[in-house]
């Protein structure tokens, strides 16, 4: 039994590399099928790793307080029109608040930073000493500001490791002054290294002033928002108390509506699964159209095979081979087309990921690196079935007369 299975083996073998232009063509619509469904569950993978690390850095106990709804389809005009957030609502709410664990204005604005000749655009931080509850992200070197470096406005500040990377390169930053818009800053701290938010952008490139320096020097210049940490445990309780005293804050009437949005990690989920959906869908959408036309490719010249090796059937059948011998013939012949083009899939899609993997941290998975190749065979069994039952129920007598 096994040496007949190597004789078919190596006649549908045989058979492929005699032919190898026509057996790559028909096998590149299978070949395209499977690099699509491995891209995008490599995409995907990419994608799930850049969104888990970026909501661990937004934090999923932290309630970002300010004038917009993130992905909201308001009207500018109405968002521009709402009030400012103010620096006073931070005590307030801290007083009002029994779920505020951590209270931290942020203003940000866009800045140039300098050191020895060497320059860099940036986004500035203008904060208080309890910034660092609310974001994930540690102090790699030197420390962060205290209260009372916030409260005298002291020209300090913490920067980003990509800071330290284009500024100071081995070198240790602290104590040393850079100069943000042509002001002298000491370096006291360097945070820990992030990566990139979303794959998009880096957020190690960054400085953190306290909020007293802030605001003397850039007159409150940029945006701000208020973040707040509370218990992961107590999330609704704390969004409907905060909301409530915002709306005291704001002297909002009961029957008027918020001028002001608390925002979470849970709006960013909701629109990274919208969005997951909508390319796992194009993928096997794709997927399933190249294969059903690479499918349909294999169907069609396996018939022209057979028509083009009657009489090798033929003679095949009058030396004892039986129907069944030529039926698993046929059918490995279409089945190693299909595994052949789904390893070139594969490998393809490896040296995609490769590139993938440098915009953001991804890997080819194993596990549905193997499935779209066995899918491939089965492919490969579905599309042969026909053309090898035809070949099996040829007629010997009429298959040797066959010119």
């Amino acid at each position: 039994m096994l040496s007949l299975f190597i004789e078919n083996l190596r006649i549908s073998l045989s058979s492929v590399f005699a032919n190898k232009t026509r057996s790559l063509l028909t096998a590149l619509g299978i070949i395209i099928g499977v690099l699509s469904v491995t891209l995008m569950g490599t995409l995907i993978s990419g994608l799930d790793r850049s969104f888990e690390n970026s909501m661990s850095w937004l934090g999923k106990d932290i309630l970002y307080i300010s004038r917009w709804e993130w992905f909201s389809d308001m009207d500018w005009w109405d968002v521009r029109n709402r009030p400012k957030m103010r620096s006073e609502y931070v005590n307030k709410i801290m007083e009002k608040s029994k779920y505020a664990l951590a209270v931290a204005p942020v203003m940000q604005r866009g800045a140039s930073l300098s050191y020895k000749g060497k320059e860099t655009l940036t986004e500035i931080f203008g904060t208080n000493e309890e910034y660092m509850e609310t974001i994930s992200t540690d102090i790699s070197s030197g420390r962060f500001f205290t209260r009372s470096e916030d409260r005298s406005g002291s020209r300090v500040t913490v920067i980003g490791d990509g800071i330290k990377e284009a500024f100071f390169g081995t070198q240790d930053p602290i104590n040393q002054y850079i100069k943000i818009d042509n002001m002298k800053f000491r370096v006291i701290g360097v945070l820990e290294k992030q990566g990139k938010f979303l794959g998009l952008f880096s957020v190690d490139k960054q400085a953190i002033l306290p909020f007293g320096a802030y605001k003397r020097i850039f007159s409150k210049r940029g945006w701000m928002r208020i973040s707040i940490k509370v218990p992961e445990e107590k999330l609704d309780e704390s969004i409907d108390e905060i909301s409530s005293v915002m709306r005291h804050i704001r002297g909002l009437k009961p029957s008027e509506e918020n001028d002001f949005a608390i925002n979470q990690t849970k709006i960013f989920e909701k629109q990274y699964n919208a969005l997951k959906i909508a390319i796992g869908g194009t993928g096997v959408f794709i997927t399933l159209l190249s294969l059903i036309v690479g499918g349909i490719g294999i169907m069609n010249i396996m018939f022209v095979s057979v028509k083009e090796r009657t009489r090798e059937i033929g003679v095949r059948k009058a030396i004892g081979a039986t129907k069944t011998m030529i039926m698993w013939q046929f059918l490995m012949e279409a089945v190693a087309i299909c595994l052949i083009a789904g390893l070139i899939g594969v490998f393809f899609a490896y040296i995609i990921s490769i590139f993938i993997n440098k915009i953001f941290p991804s890997t080819l998975p194993l596990g549905l690196s193997i499935a779209s190749v066995l899918l491939s065979m089965i492919v490969g069994v579905m599309s042969g079935l026909i053309p090898s039952y035809r070949a099996a129920n040829l007629d010997p007598i009429d298959s040797l007369r066959y010119e």
